[in-house]
């Protein structure tokens, strides 16, 4: 990366990497208020259909059939939506059957750290003192969060097999972004690749295939309901929510994603996904009326101090 720092924190780039995570902490927000009313996983794939047709009229050149199109080029966006649309998600999901949201979310914190490894294996890309640095005190405020300030909560966490599916998703989406930026030669047109809604549609269509199975064989699983009890409760709740998930946490922040992926690159991106567990605890305080501590602001501060130091040259 060789922009400067403010080059690659200009306004328009601080929005661009703010964005997404404030998105996914609304996710988090509006999943947990789900409970009991659409099965997870489902609730991801309606999601994504939702998405998908939304985003259908003014991208949907890409699926015709040709040269033009994204079937000749059908392994890398299979590749993208699995890992960015299926994957994640859903291991997220599994990982909190076992696994708590405050463990779950530390673990997903751990993935600058993971973005700094697999650049340096796979890409060359060099870690300096500055993005270690930041990686430290970018996780150090997450811990603050997620502890209360209080290093006996934080020593009271017990890793659970959830925890490991976590991290299996966090080393995925470092992966996915990765490869939105660095791309095999002669994997992704450049046309696609060029008009933002052809480019996520593409990798949409392919992950509503993948989150279909996962969808599919959650409902193989679901435990026997009693008689007038259904899985999914319809009504406005619902219908909120998921024009809320498709639109927001999808649509928005994965194009704000992609956009602020491509100036700074996903090492540097990967400090500002710290700051979903800042953003759904202040959500939480607004819509579950759990009121904001000192221990939040302090959170903030070393959170955003890892962004700035590791956006220095």
């Amino acid at each position: 990366m060789s922009q400067n720092a403010s080059a690659r924190l200009s306004p328009t780039t601080l929005l661009l990497l703010v964005i997404p995570p404030l998105m996914w902490a609304g996710n988090a927000v509006v999943g947990r208020m789900m409970q009991g009313v659409v099965p997870p996983v489902t609730l991801n794939f309606l999601r994504w259909t939702l998405a998908f047709l939304l985003l259908l009229p003014f991208a949907g050149r890409v699926l015709r059939p040709g040269p033009d199109g994204l079937w000749p080029h059908w392994r890398r966006f299979a590749l993208l939506g699995l890992l960015g649309v299926g994957c994640y998600n859903a291991f997220q999901y599994v990982a909190l059957k076992t696994s708590t949201p405050m463990n779950v979310t530390l673990v997903a914190a751990s993935m600058p750290v993971w973005m700094l490894l697999l650049g340096r294996i796979f890409y060359g890309v060099a870690i300096s003192r500055r993005a270690a640095l930041g990686a430290l005190l970018s996780l150090s405020g997450v811990a603050v969060v997620l502890s209360h300030g209080e290093l006996d909560h934080l020593l009271a966490v017990k890793l659970v097999p959830g925890d490991g599916w976590m991290l299996l998703a966090s080393l995925l989406w470092a992966w996915y972004s990765w490869l939105l930026v660095r791309p095999k030669p002669g994997t992704e047109p450049a046309h696609i690749k060029a008009d933002w809604a052809a480019f996520l549609l593409a990798q949409i269509v392919m992950g509503v295939l993948w989150s279909g199975l996962f969808a599919a064989g959650e409902w193989l699983t679901l435990p026997p309901l009693a008689e007038g009890q259904h899985p999914i409760q319809w009504g406005w709740p619902l219908a909120a929510a998921l024009v809320y998930v498709a639109v927001g946490p999808s649509l928005v922040a994965y194009r704000c994603w992609g956009a602020g992926v491509a100036r700074v690159g996903p090492a540097m991106a990967a400090f500002f996904n710290n700051l979903t567990p800042l953003f759904a605890a202040l959500l939480s305080a607004t819509l579950l009326g759990e009121p904001p501590r000192l221990y939040h602001a302090l959170g903030f501060v070393l959170i955003v101090g890892g962004i700035l130091v590791s956006s220095r040259k």
